[in-house]
């Protein structure tokens, strides 16, 4: 793909931003904007940058004067409906960090401002832009361990943040589970449907909300996804990204540990157990992980018209498992999930 000269506004100077100006940078964008409500936090990045912009912190401003083609939304998640509703009015397309709203209501407000402005607006899931992910889920998709019957995903992290982690109510499922959830539909192509979830926060968390879940998601064609997990179990911790089992009619896939996926089906017609062979896995031809590869999704869209696969009609779903959890685990009963 042909690197081009796109014009970016940056909202949010904060860590995350510094996973972000690299790729812009080396993808050819020019960064004609970055806005923080500290313009200091925005006047140091551009100075680490080596950036010909100006900092500010009026979001409508820049837009007006820069008249960017999209905006790279890295606020905290309460200011993603602002942020995106204002790039959006402005005619920009926009790409933001996730989750993609602090709120069901706040993300079909986002995606019906898309529709209206008719751009494009695109949340950063970075974990699906990992080659280990992207070879799975090629692998799943040539049903190379039949057809897809169950999906199991630990995630077990002695996490101590400190700040405001440590106060939320559902920091677990509303802060992380996000990626998981989002990697689920993924790697097998199912979609939620309905949920039953517990949280809970065990003895001895550091936590003052509920930092550990147990949920079992019904998914499209009869899936059943089972999801464990907490941010406060220390030992033996498992990979960030989770450490998946995924079972099919033939056989199963294991992507743990970090480590490439491996496969295994069975071949023989006879015996308690059946005779098991591998199956290869062919590497994925990703250039480029995280959100990088997410910025070549968004940057291709602009150049070609080919749809990211994360534009917010399809990320609404993952959001909606998360507080579809959330809700389930309030209720103490089965929740249907409605993006």
């Amino acid at each position: 793909m042909a690197k081009g000269k796109e014009r970016a506004v940056v909202v949010g100077a904060g860590g995350i931003a510094g996973a972000w100006f690299p790729p812009l940078i080396s993808e050819g964008v020019d960064v004609v904007g970055v806005v923080d409500l500290n313009p200091t936090a925005a006047k140091s990045r551009i100075e680490q940058y080596g950036l010909a912009c100006k900092p500010s912190k009026n979001l409508k401003a820049t837009l007006a004067a820069t008249k960017p083609d999209f905006v790279v939304d890295l606020t905290v998640p309460e200011a993603h409906c602002r942020v995106t509703c204002t790039a959006l009015a402005a005619g920009c397309h926009v790409i933001g960090e996730k989750p993609m709203a602090a709120s069901m209501p706040e993300a079909r407000k986002m995606v019906r401002a898309a529709e209206a402005a008719g751009k494009l607006y695109m949340v950063s899931q970075s974990r699906r832009w990992e080659a280990r992910h992207d070879a799975a889920r090629a692998s799943l998709a040539k049903r190379s361990v039949g057809e897809i019957t169950t999906i199991n995903c630990d995630f077990y992290i002695g996490a101590h943040f400190g700040g405001f982690r440590d106060e939320m109510a559902s920091p677990l499922i509303l802060d992380m589970a996000i990626h998981h959830f989002d990697l689920a539909r993924f790697l097998t192509g199912c979609d939620p449907v309905a949920v039953y979830a517990k949280e809970f926060n065990p003895k001895g968390s550091w936590y003052k909300g509920d930092a550990a879940a147990s949920c079992i998601f019904e998914m499209t064609d009869g899936v059943v996804f089972t999801y464990r997990a907490s941010w406060c179990g220390e030992g033996f911790h498992t990979s960030w990204n989770g450490d998946w089992r995924i079972v099919g009619s033939k056989g199963t896939l294991l992507c743990e540990k970090d480590a490439d996926p491996v496969a295994e089906v069975a071949v023989g017609k006879d015996g308690f157990h059946r005779r098991i062979e591998p199956v290869d896995i062919a590497p994925s031809k990703l250039s480029h992980p995280g959100m990088h590869g997410a910025l070549l999704e968004l940057l291709a869209f602009l150049r070609t018209g080919k749809k990211p696969q994360t534009e917010c009609h399809d990320n609404i779903m993952s959001l909606a498992m998360v507080f579809g959890a959330i809700e389930s685990a309030k209720m103490g009963r089965r929740v249907v999930i409605e993006a």
